[in-house]
C-alpha cells in the first residue's frame, strides 16, 4: 500500500505533486496516485477503481495525464496551488476537499479523505474532472451546449443543476439584456454549467444518486435534455447506465 512518513510541516500541494511525480503508481494509461496516508486497499478500490472505471472514454480521450493525490486534510491557500496539505484538520472555515495543480499537459488532483464520506468523494471527484474537461472542451462540444443553454434562456427556464451555475445564472439575467448573446456573462455562466452538469452526469454513472429538489433546481424535462446531450458526447462505459431504460444493460 503506498503511503509515506513524511514530515509534519504543511506543504503545499503543488510541493507535495512535485515531490511525490516519480512515486506515482499507474491505475491506466491516463490516471496514477499516491496516498499520504495508509489507505486500506479495498477503500483505494471505492477512491480509484470504481470511479475512474465509470468515466467515459470520450472524456478521458479529453483530459491530460492525471495524478490522485490522497491526503489526510486541505487549508485554503491564498491561490491555485498553494493550498496546504495539512496532517491535523483544519478551522472549518479554511477546509477543503479537493485542490488541483497543473504543471504543463499533466494534472494532480489532490482529495483530503479522512473523516470524508465515499460519496461525497466521489461528488469532487467528478467535479475535478468536469473542471478538466472544461479547460480543454472542443469548439463544437461547447456550441452543443451553448445551443442547448440559449434555448433554455430564450423559454426562460428557472433553474440550474447546482450552487455555482445558479448565482452565474442570476448575474447574467440581472446584467445583461440579450441573454443569449454570447459575452464574457454568458461563457462564464456557460462553462459553470457545463462543469455542473457533467459532475452530476458522470456521478450518475458511477454511483445511483439523487437530484435533490428545491427552489433552485432546474425542471426535470430540461435537465434529462442536458443529461441526453452528455449521453451523445460522452456515452458511458459498456455495461453501465444512466437513464432509468438503460438499466437492463448496467453492471
Amino acid at each position: 500500500m503506498p503511503s509515506t512518513e513524511t514530515d509534519r510541516s504543511k506543504l503545499t500541494v503543488e510541493e507535495l505533486a512535485t515531490r511525490f511525480r516519480s512515486e506515482m503508481i499507474p491505475v491506466n494509461n491516463k490516471f496514477s496516485y499516491f496516498s499520504a496516508m495508509p489507505i486500506p486497499e479495498e477503500d483505494l478500490k471505492q477512491y480509484l477503481e470504481d470511479p475512474i472505471a465509470a468515466l467515459p472514454p470520450a472524456v478521458c480521450g479529453i483530459l491530460p495525464t492525471v495524478g490522485i493525490l490522497l491526503v489526510p486534510y486541505l487549508e485554503k491557500g491564498n491561490n491555485e496551488g498553494g493550498d496546504i496539505v495539512s496532517y491535523e484538520k483544519p478551522q472549518e472555515s479554511r477546509q477543503m476537499v479537493a485542490s488541483r495543480y497543473m504543471a504543463k499537459d499533466a494534472a494532480t488532483l489532490i482529495f483530503a479523505v479522512k473523516d470524508e464520506e465515499v460519496s461525497d468523494y466521489h461528488y469532487y471527484f467528478y467535479g475535478a474532472i468536469a473542471s478538466l474537461l472544461a479547460l480543454r472542451w472542443s469548439p463544437e462540444i461547447q456550441e452543443s451546449f451553448f445551443r442547448v443553454l440559449r434555448e433554455e434562456l430564450g423559454s426562460e427556464v428557472h433553474g440550474e443543476v447546482d450552487e455555482k451555475s445558479w448565482h452565474l445564472k442570476q448575474g447574467l439575467l440581472r446584467r445583461q439584456s440579450n441573454v443569449r448573446r454570447e459575452t464574457k456573462l454568458f461563457r462564464e455562466y456557460a462553462a459553470q454549467s457545463f462543469m455542473d452538469t457533467l459532475t452530476l452526469y458522470l456521478h450518475g454513472i458511477c454511483c445511483d444518486i439523487d437530484v435533490e429538489t428545491g427552489p433552485r433546481q432546474m425542471p426535470s424535462r430540461y435537465l434529462r435534455k442536458r443529461l441526453q446531450l452528455l449521453h451523445s458526447l460522452f456515452p458511458p462505459p459498456e455495461g453501465y447506465a444512466v437513464f432509468p431504460e438503460d438499466l437492463k444493460v448496467r453492471r
